[in-house]
């Protein structure tokens, strides 16, 4: 049975863009017990002060956080019920700059007990949440919405000695892909049609860090997990093939991963904390690892509980995210106009009103 969390832990993108293009960051608050936004208060302006998301209830420092092609933002988090036990919720957050719906209870993959891993969360093209989560017997269970309404049951999607958090994305076709890792080998589940219960693939025999599994979707064929080996290299894996080496780890940390335009090119960029405490950056053609890709360090030192994430802003400029949790320290950058991948200096998010 793998442990239940105690640190503060946030899965998925926690930088979003809206519908209306204002960007929205996701955190806990300094008590580590609710999930709070801020929202620019128009693309590219000033901030809101923080402000709780998902109603009055409490919650365990665990979130995951999945946005669909609606743009519509889906939070799951764990909350206390009775003592020593949890259970999963989740609220839908529709536009950032309105109140997310209170948190809904969707149970314990186990039926009752405490928290079993960091939850995870994703979303078909049809818009419904998928929700996975490690279970009590250390493989990965499953719970997602139904095209009418409502919650299917939980699915136990097997698998065994699943360390550390999982890592799920939404390929092009729409159809939904997760990841994990066990001691010895990386998992993948994919589902085979819209709708479907995610079926397991043949364990791929490699080791990876635990706590360093990214998913992204890289092609109208394939999604991408990037992960960190035993030595220390970033890799990438698409199913079919060995994974891929990308370049030497900037830190211990995972990457995080974004597709984007740079130059005219369709390129992934990657950031990671690094050793020094700084942001570092990379990129490359999305898919061509063998182009070659190196770190670029950008903006101050940062603790090692730094939080760190990509995204586009409502101008298709890369904007960069950092946030330091317990505190408001969350900074930004954008790509400049010019070539290349230069960044404008880092800046905190000014508060206005």
């Amino acid at each position: 049975m793998p442990p239940a969390p105690t640190s503060s832990a946030v899965n998925g993108d926690w930088l979003i863009r809206g519908r209306d293009g204002r960007l929205c960051a996701y955190a806990f608050g300094p008590r580590g017990d609710t999930v709070e936004c801020r929202t620019e208060r128009f693309p590219g302006g000033p901030w809101t002060a923080p402000r709780v998301v998902g109603g009055d209830q409490r919650v365990h420092p665990l979130l995951a956080v999945g946005q669909g092609a609606d743009t519509y933002v889906h939070l799951v988090s764990w909350r206390p019920t009775v003592p020593g036990e949890s259970g999963l919720v989740h609220a839908t957050h529709f536009q950032p700059h309105l109140a997310a719906l209170d948190w809904s209870p969707l149970g314990h993959p186990n039926k009752k007990g405490d928290r079993t891993g960091v939850p995870a969360v994703t979303v078909d093209a049809e818009g419904r949440a998928h929700v996975f989560v490690p279970n009590r017997g250390g493989g990965v269970s499953m719970r997602g919405q139904k095209e009418k309404g409502g919650w299917g049951p939980w699915r136990d999607l097997k698998g065994k000695d699943v360390k550390g958090p999982l890592a799920v994305t939404t390929a092009a076709s729409g159809r939904v892909v997760a990841y994990a890792a066990t001691p010895d080998a990386l998992l993948r589940w994919r589902q085979e049609g819209p709708g479907t219960v995610p079926v397991l693939d043949e364990p791929l025999p490699a080791r990876a860090r635990p706590g360093t599994l990214r998913a992204l979707a890289t092609s109208a064929e394939h999604t991408t997990l990037f992960f960190t080996d035993e030595q220390g290299d970033v890799r990438a894996w698409r199913g079919e093939e060995e994974p891929v080496r990308v370049l030497p780890a900037a830190g211990p940390g995972p990457v995080t991963a974004v597709r984007c335009e740079l130059d005219g090119h369709d390129c992934t960029l990657l950031a990671q904390r690094a050793e020094s405490g700084r942001i570092a950056f990379a990129a490359y053609p999305t898919e061509l690892e063998s182009a070659g890709a190196w770190w670029t360090e950008s903006g101050p030192a940062l603790p090692v509980d730094a939080r760190i994430a990509l995204g586009e802003d409502a101008a298709g400029r890369v904007v960069a995210a950092s946030f330091v949790p317990g505190t408001d320290d969350l900074r930004l950058t954008h790509r400049k106009d010019e070539p290349g991948l230069a960044l404008q200096a880092w800046q905190q998010a000014a508060t206005s009103g």
